[in-house]
Parts: structure tokens; sequence; C-alpha cells
């Protein structure tokens, strides 16, 4: 499983995007930005700067 956390780029956000692959969850954080931000064009740099921030995740472990 792979999560972006918008946080991590914008601070005081706090949406997330989780999916099974990369492309998916930068499919979503990208449709946040148009949907919900405005944004009617997302450059090459704000993809970049998404995938830089996915991490994995193991959605059935318990973080401690």
């Amino acid at each position: 499983m792979k999560r972006f956390d918008s946080g991590t780029l914008i601070p005081g956000s706090t949406w997330k995007a989780e999916a099974e692959s990369e492309a998916e969850v930068v499919r979503r954080a990208v449709e946040n930005l148009k949907n919900y931000h405005g944004e009617t064009e997302v450059r090459p740099d704000m993809v970049e700067r998404i995938k830089e921030r996915i991490v994995d995740v193991d959605s059935g472990a318990t973080k401690h």
C-alpha cells in the first residue's frame, strides 16, 4: 500500500491518499488539487514533489 500525506507538502493540510499503486495515489492527489483547491493545471514539478513524499505503508500493521 502507498500513501501520500499532503501535510508533508502543504503545512497544516491533513488530507491523505492511499492506494495500491503510486500512480493511483498521484492521480488522487492531482484530483484533490483540482477539485478542492481550484488548480486548473498541475505542473510536472508538483507531481514530482508528490511522488517524492509517497511512502509504503503496511495497512494491517499498528504503528507505535
